[in-house]
């Protein structure tokens, strides 16, 4: 089993920045890919960024590329997210995901993970 614990998330203005982070616990060692994913109110949940663990190569969403980051600390499974200037269509519930299925992200929102977070509320007015 992994556990994932995000924070990070708000309230803030259109334009600013937010950094999220996950904390992954239990058998972290099996959590080959990690990510985050977004779901706002009325809208099917969307992959935002992916990292191998191992070798730290990232991806990200075609909507949100060049405004977030995706770091890890490892081997401590911590993974952060950098978004950067928020904008209003960008709030929702931001979770943390884990994959122990394969040993990287292959690119596959649907099933690279099967672990979840309970997610961290962005909320961004204009």
């Amino acid at each position: 089993q992994v556990k994932l614990v995000e924070s990070g998330g708000g309230s803030v203005q259109a334009g600013e920045s937010l950094r999220l982070s996950c904390q992954a616990s239990g058998y972290t060692s099996a959590a080959k890919c990690m990510g985050w994913f977004r779901q706002a109110p009325g809208k099917e949940r969307e992959g935002v960024a992916a990292i191998s663990t191992a070798s730290g190569n990232t991806f990200d969403s075609a909507s949100l590329r060049g405004r977030v980051t995706i770091s890890q600390v490892y081997p401590q499974n911590t993974v952060y997210l950098q978004i950067n200037s928020l904008k209003p269509e960008d709030s929702g519930m931001y979770y943390c995901a884990a994959g122990r299925l394969y040993d990287y992200c292959t690119g596959n929102w649907d099933t690279d993970f099967d672990y979840w977070g309970q997610g961290t509320q962005v909320t961004v007015s204009s």
